[in-house]
């Protein structure tokens, strides 16, 4: 009894067993519904095969998109204080951090890294929308007064990939101050004649969008991403009035001028380049030549003063 108890029945349930499915192999489409098996979706950039919507991408993936082989070095960023304010609201500001630094693995909400896209020498400072939303507080304002400085360093392009949901409300105005800071230190990037090249994605809103995420020499952004400063309920409760279809989105920037190009994601590497390239050439399209001297124009006397 004992060997058909310790030894059969165990191999008999193991192969009887229902096997255990990891939750995340298929991803449900938001827009259409459609359910997609994981690595089809990794395949395609975390973009919709069926309806084309797209998903939010990780940061560390749109870097090694973007990056030549994928490749690229990170820079330090400045330490800054952990809980300025000693904020708390249902939970300590700190232990709000701790959890989002366990969960993702990074120190705050913004990567800075410079490598080579197509050849160039670039600088990108990436938001991580999975640290808090993407918000922005000091840290996020010095790691874009970082790349800045990087970017007139190297003479390289700035590129900004904002993904935040606005300003951190837990550093109060010490998050609002970082606007300025922003602005400051992509004007010193432009002020050099590098580009600056802001590429918008699903969200931009708040503090972000009303400064250095608005600022770029071209305006790129990625299909149906949220761009804007309040949210479309907060300003149809303010104005009263309903919103247009699409408000906010990007193609409706588009549109309106808001943005310059919207591009699918599996085309951003190359505009990105060819972009970039177009901004750098600095030498005429062609040989430049004399105006000719019109053969009617009077000989003027020397003798005669003006």
């Amino acid at each position: 009894m004992n060997w058909l108890t310790n030894s059969v029945l165990p191999k008999i349930q193991k192969l009887v067993r229902p096997r255990e499915v990891p939750e995340n192999l298929w991803h449900k489409c938001s827009n259409c519904g459609h359910m997609i098996f994981h690595r089809d979706l990794d395949a395609n950039l975390r973009v919709c095969q069926h309806c084309g919507h797209h998903m939010r991408l990780p940061v560390k993936k749109r870097l090694e998109m973007l990056f030549d082989g994928g490749e690229y070095q990170r820079i330090e960023l400045p330490k800054t204080p952990a809980d300025p304010l000693r904020f708390r609201d249902q939970k300590r500001y700190g232990d709000r951090m701790k959890d989002a630094q366990a969960k993702t693995g990074e120190q705050d909400a913004i990567i800075v890294a410079h490598g080579r896209m197509g050849g160039l020498n670039v600088v990108i400072a990436a938001f991580n929308f999975e640290f808090m939303g993407g918000s922005m507080g000091i840290a996020v304002g010095e790691g874009i007064v970082a790349a800045a400085e990087l970017a007139v360093l190297q003479d390289a392009p700035l590129i900004v990939i904002p993904a935040s949901g606005g300003a951190r409300m837990q550093e109060g105005i010490l998050s609002l101050m970082q606007m300025a800071r922003t602005t400051v230190a992509v004007e010193k990037v432009k002020e050099k004649g590098l580009p600056y090249v802001v590429l918008l994605t699903d969200p931009t809103t708040g503090g972000v969008s009303a400064s250095f995420a608005m600022l770029g020499d071209i305006q790129i952004a990625e299909p149906g991403s949220v761009i804007g400063f309040a949210g479309a309920r907060v300003i149809e409760s303010t104005i009263r009035e309903k919103l247009p279809e699409g408000f906010q989105r990007a193609e409706y920037l588009l549109d309106h001028g808001m943005v310059d190009m919207v591009v699918p994601r599996k085309d951003l590497r190359a505009t990105l380049v060819r972009v970039l390239d177009l901004l750098l050439n600095r030498k005429p399209a062609g040989e430049v030549l004399p105006l000719p001297e019109k053969a009617d124009s009077p000989a003027r006397d020397e003798n005669v003063q003006p």
